[in-house]
Formats: C-alpha cells, structure tokens, sequence
C-alpha cells in the first residue's frame, strides 16, 4: 500500500506580503512626507515587517519554497536592520552616515534587483512589487547619499505604490482561495 502524505499546511506568502506591504506603505507615507518619523513606524517594522516576515520565510522554507523563504526572511532582516539604524541614529549608538544608509540602500535595491528577476515569467502584480521597489531601494539610496529631499519625496510615492500592490496580492491570495475562483486578478 503507497503512503500519499499531502501538504496541508496554509499559504504563508499573504502573511509575508502583507507584512511588507503594510510596513512599507506606512513608512512611505512618511517619506512622502504626509507625517513625521513615530513609534508606530518603528514598531510596525519590528513586529510586522520584521518577526511576521521571518516567520512566513520559516513556513515558505518548509513547504519548500525557495524564493518564498529567501524573500520574506530577507525582508524582515531587513526591517529589523533598518530600525536598527533608525534607532542608532537617534540615540547615538550604532550611528550610521547618510553615504553609509544610502549604499544599504543600494545594495538591498541590488538584492531586490535578483528577486525582481526571478519574478520576470510570474504574475504581474509580482512585477509591480518588485519592480517598483528595486526603484525604490535605488532612489533612497540617492536619497541619502545625495541628502536630497525632493529624491526622498519620490521615493515616498513609489513606496505607496509598492507597498499597496504587496498588499493588493495578499488580498488576492487570500480571497481567490476563500471563494475557490478568481475574484481579483494577479
């Protein structure tokens, strides 16, 4: 008799992107300059952007999931790393230039830039996710390494931009499978 042992286990991508998205769609309110820096920001990027993230990267890597575990792990290393630096800055501890933050930036537009690559034969709200956010990683960059403002501005809205498509697949994700058909488009 042949043992069939079936994954039941549920989908973590909708955690992750969500956790992204909403993190990243916050912080980029505030780079679009619609409010000040605040603890919710830094709170959010901990919690949600950061452990949740980690967390669905965990559960992508025992599904087997490649892309989804390195992607979502990355993500939230990311954003524990940046409120790290936030947090440095401010207290004085860890304290990082804005050269230094500007080639963080670019290097995380340069690992954005593979993940994006990856997504080329995929859907096409991954292509916006990721497209919009190696435009992002590269104009943050600029952004402090050129102490521009105007750059930070932009950055802010393709960061609405990116995080409201992250948060756009989730919930096609997760409202395609509740209703067992397409209901919002990938």
């Amino acid at each position: 008799m042949e043992r069939i042992i079936r994954d039941t286990s549920a989908n973590p991508a909708p955690l992750g992107l969500l956790g992204f998205g909403a993190t990243t769609l916050l912080l980029n309110l505030h780079n679009a300059g619609l409010f000040g820096l605040s603890n919710v920001i830094l709170m959010m990027g901990i919690f949600y952007g950061g452990i949740a993230q980690i967390i669905a990267g965990t559960q992508e890597n025992k599904k087997g999931n490649t892309f989804g575990a390195t992607v979502f792990t990355s993500y939230g290393s990311f954003w524990l790393t940046l409120v790290g630096i936030l947090v440095g800055n401010h207290y004085g501890f860890f304290t990082a230039n804005t050269t230094t933050i500007g080639a963080y930036m670019l290097v995380w537009g340069l690992i954005t830039f593979i993940f994006f690559i990856a997504v080329i034969n995929g859907n096409t709200i991954g292509k916006i996710v990721f497209g919009t956010l190696v435009l992002l990683f590269v104009l943050l960059g600029f952004h402090f390494i050129l102490e521009s403002a105007l750059i930070g501005t932009i950055a802010g809205y393709v960061g609405i931009i990116c995080g409201s498509a992250a948060i756009y697949e989730a919930a096609a994700i997760i409202i395609n499978d509740k209703h067992g058909k397409t209901v919002l488009p990938l």
